[in-house]
Formats: structure tokens, sequence, C-alpha cells
């Protein structure tokens, strides 16, 4: 069933330049100033703080809509997890993706131990509905203590070299950490690597397996798609 655009009630500015807006911060290295900056050269004046407030209000939306029109996930699950600092503590950022680097789930947890793995996997076998075909992690123990308990039937490859898919899928995450100052609490850092995670690889399809021409097919199929998503008809074109 396809769901509802979401709601703009109350808000002064239409749709397409709200999705912009947070087209804008969730696509390209940009801070919110330099996204009112962009849209006051296109005559649009908006202040930062009303981007911060969209982005907060209709990125996780906008990125659960998208997740919902894509293929069902590979059934082979890659898990890694990697530190972050957030108000110069150390926390983890726990990751889920597929075979093909699309990310299934996003934890945000203060420890990495057996009780951390074995919540996380709860949460994304929930979210998924199933369970996969294979399990692949590094070598952290605590992963193998959850593996037994919750999937003990699921084939389970505990290899460093098996995890690079998991390990790579951090990196435009970590680009943006560090663009963004790093994170300032544990919510943001749950909130913005799901809606970002969700957004910007829907406008980075695999360009080096494409030719110009089927590229500028593809993402004219996705803006429309995000369009449908967001509920912006026509898209601010470029001055």
């Amino acid at each position: 069933m396809e769901s509802a655009s979401p709601s703009y009630k109350g808000h002064r500015y239409p749709a397409e330049i709200i999705a912009h807006c947070v087209w804008l911060y969730f696509r390209f290295p940009l801070s919110y100033r330099e996204v009112e900056e962009l849209m006051l050269q296109r005559g649009v004046i908006v202040s930062y703080e009303t981007v911060r407030r969209w982005c907060l209000k209709f990125g996780q939306a906008y990125a659960a809509g998208l997740r919902r029109r894509r293929p069902q996930p590979c059934d082979k699950w890659h898990l890694d997890e990697v530190f972050v600092k957030i108000d110069g503590e150390r926390q983890y950022l726990w990751r889920a993706v597929d075979q093909y680097g699309d990310v299934l789930d996003i934890l945000v947890q203060s420890k990495r131990d057996a009780k951390a793995a074995k919540r996380f996997m709860a949460k994304l076998m929930k979210k998924q509905c199933r369970v996969p075909r294979v399990l692949v992690t590094d070598k952290l123990k605590s992963y193998g203590a959850a593996h037994r308990e919750l999937m003990a039937s699921v084939e389970h490859r505990s290899h460093k070299g098996l995890n690079n898919r998991a390990e790579n899928s951090h990196q435009p995450t970590r680009q943006r950490e560090r663009a963004m100052k790093y994170f300032r609490s544990p919510g943001a850092a749950q909130r913005f690597p799901s809606a970002f995670s969700g957004i910007s690889p829907h406008f980075r399809p695999r360009r080096h397996l494409l030719t110009a021409t089927q590229y500028r097919f593809e993402m004219t199929l996705r803006f429309t798609l995000w369009d449908h998503i967001t509920g912006a008809a026509v898209r601010p074109t470029a001055a």
C-alpha cells in the first residue's frame, strides 16, 4: 500500500522548498548555515535553524519512505561496530548491511559486549522480520555469543577479511561526522546516520557501472521517486 507523503500543515514554505533543503543537507557535506546560504542565492530566505528543524522532522520520514520502496534486502548480513565520540565519551555505532552495502539497521550503544550485540541483533531481526542465510562479522567474541543465543541455525562467518562490506559502509558517516564537528548527544548520533543512510545512497547509484546516458536516466528516476516520497511535485531548478 502506498503511504501518504509527510504532512506540511502549519509550515509557511511549500513542500518543494522543504524537501530541497533536506536533500541538500543529507546529500552533500553541508552545514545548516551553508544550506541557508545556498537557498539565499536562489532567492529563498530561510534561517539555518529552520533548516535544522526541517531535517529533524522530515529526514527520518523521507528515509523511511525510500526504504519502503526498495527491494527486499539480500539474505547475507554483515555486522560491524565502530566507536564514535559523543560529548567527550566513547560510544559505539553498530551497523548492519546486506551483501550489496544497503544499510539494514543502525544502533548507538555505550558498550560492545555480548549484551549489546544481542540487543542489536534482536532489533535487527525484529525490523527485518526474518533471519539471514549467512551472518558475517569480524572476530569480536560478542557476536559469537549473541549468535548462539538468537540465531544458532544461521551460518556464522567470523573473519576480519570477510567483513570489508560493513567496514566500508562506515566511511560516508565518518566523513559527515568530521564535517559536523562530531555528534553532540547519543540521540543525535542515532538520528543522523539513520536518515543519512536512507537518503544519501538513494542519490548515489553505482556510477562506475553506468554509461553517462544510463546514469542520467537512473538519476531522473530517483529524483522522480524523491518528489513522490516528499510530496514535492516540482523541484527547485538550478539558477
